[in-house]
């Protein structure tokens, strides 16, 4: 990694799952003088699996209070011990979550500021609000997002809703989501037709929010001829409905549990399309990386730069549909299983993406710039 900063970095997070681990051990690689990592446990309800330690950053584990649930809308979180830590990690720079409903973030702000120090958010974005809190919700936000010296956005989606709230364009920042570093090797060949029936791959914890029924309806819904073998690999709360749904609506459906780290790579390289139906979307990158198009239901807007339909200009990586439309779903499957030579065409492309663009590395290097400036503006003003 060749860009770097000299600055301590202080960096908050309200859980620390395993999936982040690459990407905050390649920044504590970019801090040579300190990354240190301030976060909580997760509830057992969410099923995060969390990471226990760091081996290129300094991680301190603390107990994290809820009031309502995290889905609610009168979520709130206060992380203990978040002043002291400060105290005693001294960092000339802080990073944390740009979400206002973590009550105790604001203390340690406040303790930067008070000293002059940056405090940079990060963050999917701005999306509308609605329901009978909106007006507090969006008066608490607003606050919150002004009282941040700069912020990096997932998604260039994100990045444009900081700036409607009226953050300065030069103090925001896109570093595209994610979780595996440029390939070192380009994926494996996929033959010119498919070995029996097409293999459609998901991954990712399974709640309802991740829309594995419209799955299940949209293969259903196929013409026998392409009907894939349907690969789910994933647990959580919504795994016995969904098996019992499946054996019912598409038996062609397999559920393999939850898989990490080099267990993956078998369902990646038998896959001919990665399917993501509902929210969510890290896996998406890391199925890009193995050469894989994808298929996605629009979202918080980090699927619109990873995710590129076809163009006179470009061949495209796959195909983003509307959210919960099992006819969109049936439609982009049926386009993309009756053309493998197109699919392949777009399994290059998402390869390339990940190779030149979205990648680890320069994740990572968005986010030792924004700190540098940053830093470098809060000293000249």
């Amino acid at each position: 990694m060749s860009v770097k900063t000299n600055l301590r970095v202080g960096l908050q997070q309200r859980v620390l799952p395993t999936y982040r681990v690459p990407f905050l051990e390649a920044l504590g690689d970019a801090c040579p003088n300190g990354l240190y990592v301030f976060a909580g446990r997760p509830r057992p309800e969410e099923m995060i699996v969390s990471a226990e330690r760091l081996n290129h950053a300094h991680l301190t584990q603390t107990v994290n209070y809820h009031l309502f649930s995290p889905s609610s809308s009168f979520y709130l979180c206060w992380q203990s011990g978040i002043l002291d830590w400060v105290k005693d990690k001294q960092p000339d720079i802080l990073m944390v979550e740009a979400n206002p409903r973590y009550l105790s973030t604001r203390r340690a702000m406040r303790w930067m500021r008070e000293r002059r120090r940056p405090v940079i958010g990060w963050g999917l974005g701005a999306p509308p609000l609605s329901g009978a809190l909106a007006p507090l919700r969006r008066w608490e936000r607003q606050s919150f997002i002004h009282s941040l010296d700069g912020i990096i956005a997932y998604s260039r989606r994100g990045a444009q809703e900081y700036q409607n709230m009226g953050i300065a364009p030069q103090n925001v920042f896109v570093a595209c989501n994610a979780i595996v570093p440029k390939p070192e090797k380009p994926p494996q060949a996929r033959p010119e037709s498919f070995r029996g029936k097409p293999n459609i791959l998901f991954i990712g914890r399974l709640q309802e929010r991740k829309k594995i029924d419209n799955l299940l309806y949209a293969c259903a819904g196929l013409p026998e001829p392409i009907q894939p073998h349907l690969v789910i690999v994933g647990d959580g709360p919504a795994r016995a409905t969904w098996e019992a749904l499946a054996k019912t609506v598409y038996p062609e459906t397999e559920f393999v549990g939850a898989k990490h780290g080099s267990d993956l790579e078998k369902y990646f390289d038998d896959a001919d399309l990665f399917v993501l139906p509902g929210s969510g979307g890290l896996a998406v990158q890391q199925a890009m990386a193995h050469g894989l198009p994808v298929i996605v239901a629009q979202g918080d807007g980090t699927q619109d730069d990873l995710v590129r339909p076809a163009t006179p200009q470009q061949p495209g990586n796959g195909w983003i549909i509307p959210p919960d439309d099992v006819p969109a779903l049936t439609d982009a499957l049926r386009c993309a299983l009756s053309d493998v030579a197109g699919l392949r065409q777009r399994g290059s492309e998402s390869f390339r993406i990940v190779l030149q663009e979205a990648n680890l590395e320069n994740m990572v290097k968005v986010f030792i710039e924004a700190i540098e400036k940053i830093s470098h503006q809060l000293v000249s003003t």
